[in-house]
């Protein structure tokens, strides 16, 4: 019966890191051990670690390697691995690399005395520091041979390896055989002994036969692209680093993790296997914003989406006024955003744009009913066929303002705003969760809002939160908003915030920092004496305090009528800009981006002229970034371009 396979080269590593004896060195993307000389004795442990009920080595079985042998000369032998016993200078087994041969050495004690036995592979050609894989299948008289899962090397001998070699008192050495002559000097990346089966079957199953792998150490094995923020690096390993100079040289798998250096433009390149991916990038500085675009738009623009559908291109949504033409998608052409689609809305909020898999969505908040008075918000979805948008659901809301996407557990949700409901304001709004066999958004949770404008949704390690902007209850806008956390498979309130007729909320993070910036529109109360100016404001941006557990207040910031903040970031820099639509006297209002100046805040750096503004979206495309900001006073909407330093 086939057993479990016998990792060699992980018994020799500690539980607890490398061995000093060991050294990880990454080639051409992949990781293997380098042994050193001067400590071979502590790279080996005993042979009862594997064989802990029989004290005899296996009859049958598969020895697989993976290696990356160096040069190494014409008489010279390199042992790969040896067991040995403890008291004799003897090979138990072993298997050793010369010039273009490959030997595997066993113990026959057919005759009294014993004797070594030498099975040689001829033609085997390793030295030419690529990966390669090895497969020594043994049974009886046959030893196989196969390199890289091609034509095996079959032999028959006349000894056949012994039916009953005992192990009692061996140990396993790893590239030695207890002297500094001989050290395995090449990288090692596998080596795995497999009772009682040929191995072939299981390995070459892979198109990268070189690295194929059955068993391998966890410090050998791929790491994320990434590591999670507050993680480091368990195992450091080094890289076989080269730099070239001169003209640009081809980028393969071969010349994968290796560097090139551009003197004449100073740049330094390192190839990803494909592209050569700069790494002495000069970071950006925003200098100033200039006009780009006037976007005339069907009509006054409540709000815009902008998005890339992968292969396709990068796109706008606005969210327009008036019924008849709608609201109109545009497409990213010629470094200009042009008409594409146009889709029948009833006083369209806003737009948001999803995908569930290989599916992409784009829901409307429709604020008005339609022509026959039903009141529906819509989603949408893009079909490849005819390249458009296409009605998928519609979903019954009441004076909706604003969609959130977002997923939680693997599963897909769906939350619309509903504003009020007649001269109602205090009503529910709904969270939806998609049915992957219905293939429909169906109600999962209802959360009570009062005339609420906005949903956002974050994550903070492993919680999700969604954060709700109520403004005005029927008789003022000074309100609590929400938090809420998502705990036991719903939404539960995990602490509000006094807002002002709140109209946005914007998550956002510098460095470890959580910010949540609130867009504060006006201060109304019918009980009370209305002030000077209610739309001169304070909008706020609070802080995550991980001790309390909660969001505390960072910075008070003047805004006139704040509806939206976007934040953005260019370079090394941070940036916030808010939408400021009207001062009590006029909708001709400057917006404002302020930069992050680290103690002192955030700090006004540019104003832009606006009317009526908004929405804020910064985007990117192959001819810089930029802002694009909607206004819901004129059926013109703005693309401003950020000049760079």
């Amino acid at each position: 019966t086939d057993l479990h396979p016998l990792d060699i080269l992980s018994e020799v590593v500690p539980a607890g890191g490398l061995d000093r004896g060991m050294r990880v060195f990454q080639v051409q993307g992949v990781r293997g051990f380098q042994l050193s000389a001067s400590q071979p004795r502590a790279l080996g442990f005993p042979a009862s670690r594997f064989f802990i009920h029989c004290d005899h080595f296996p009859e049958e079985f598969s020895i697989i390697v993976t290696l990356r042998v160096l040069n190494i000369p014409t008489k010279r032998n390199e042992y790969v691995f040896t067991l040995m016993a403890e008291e004799s200078p003897s090979v138990l087994v072993g298997l050793r690399y010369a010039p273009n041969k490959l030997h595997f050495l066993f113990w026959s004690q057919e005759r009294t005395s014993g004797w070594q036995t030498r099975v040689t592979f001829p033609d085997v050609f390793l030295s030419d520091n690529q990966w390669h894989t090895l497969i020594l299948a043994v049974s009886g008289q046959s030893f196989s041979l196969t390199v890289d899962c091609s034509v095996p090397k079959d032999m028959v001998v006349e000894t056949p390896f012994p039916a009953s070699l005992s192990v009692k008192k061996a140990s396993f050495y790893l590239g030695h055989r207890r002297r500094r002559k001989g050290v395995f000097t090449g990288l090692l990346r596998q080596l795995v002994l497999l009772p009682g089966a040929d191995a072939t079957s299981q390995i070459c199953t892979t198109m990268n036969f070189k690295v194929a792998t059955l068993s391998i150490p966890i410090v050998l094995q791929d790491l994320p692209a990434k590591p999670a923020s507050d993680e480091v690096l368990k195992y450091p390993y080094e890289t076989d680093t080269k730099v070239t100079l001169g003209s640009r040289p081809p980028c393969t798998k071969q010349e994968k993790a290796q560097f090139w250096f551009n003197a004449s433009q100073r740049g330094l390149y390192l190839c990803n296997s494909s592209d050569w991916i700069s790494m002495l990038e000069v970071k950006k500085r925003l200098d100033y914003v200039e006009e780009y675009q006037n976007l005339v738009t069907n009509s006054e623009t409540m709000g815009v989406e902008v998005f890339t559908i992968p292969k396709v291109g990068l796109f706008a949504a606005t969210a327009n006024r008036y019924t008849s033409p709608g609201s109109a998608i545009y497409k990213w052409a010629d470094g200009k955003f042009v008409p594409y689609q146009n889709i029948p809305t009833y006083q369209a909020q806003s737009w948001k744009y999803f995908t569930i898999g290989k599916k992409i969505f784009l829901a409307v908040a429709n604020f008005e009913q339609n022509d026959r008075g039903q009141e529906f918000s819509v989603i949408y979805k893009w079909s490849h066929r005819k390249e458009k948008f296409i009605t998928y659901q519609r979903i019954t809301t009441h004076s909706a303002r604003d969609w959130e996407a977002f997923v939680i557990e693997g599963e897909a949700f769906l939350a619309v705003v509903n504003h009020r409901e007649g001269n109602n304001h205090n009503i529910d709004s709904v969270i939806y969760r998609w049915n992957p066999r219905t293939g429909l958004f169906e109600m999962n949770q209802t959360i009570p809002t009062s005339g609420a404008y906005d949903w956002e949704f974050f994550t903070i390690g492993p919680y999700s939160f969604l954060a709700v902007a109520n403004t005005f209850n029927g008789t003022s806008t000074k309100i609590y908003s929400h938090i809420y956390i998502w705990l036991s498979g719903s939404f539960q309130l995990f602490q509000s915030i006094l807002t002002f007729g709140a109209a946005d909320w914007e998550v956002f993070r510098i460095g470890d920092r959580v910010f949540l910036a609130v867009a504060n529109s006006h201060s109304y109360d019918s009980r009370m004496p209305a002030p000077s100016n209610v739309y001169a404001i304070n909008s706020s941006i609070y802080e995550l305090n991980i001790t309390a557990q909660m969001f505390v207040k960072f910075q008070d910031l003047l805004t006139f009528s704040a509806l939206d903040w976007e934040f953005f970031s260019v370079g090394d820099d941070s940036f916030l800009v808010v939408a400021n639509s009207f001062d009590g006297f006029t909708f001709s209002v400057n917006s404002i981006i302020y930069r992050w100046q680290g103690y002192e805040g955030f700090v006004a750096a540019h104003h832009l002229p606006t009317v009526g503004c908004r929405d804020w979206e910064a985007f990117h495309s192959a001819e810089g970034s930029y802002l694009l900001y909607s206004s819901a006073k004129e059926p013109l909407s703005k693309v401003l371009k950020l000049k760079t330093t």
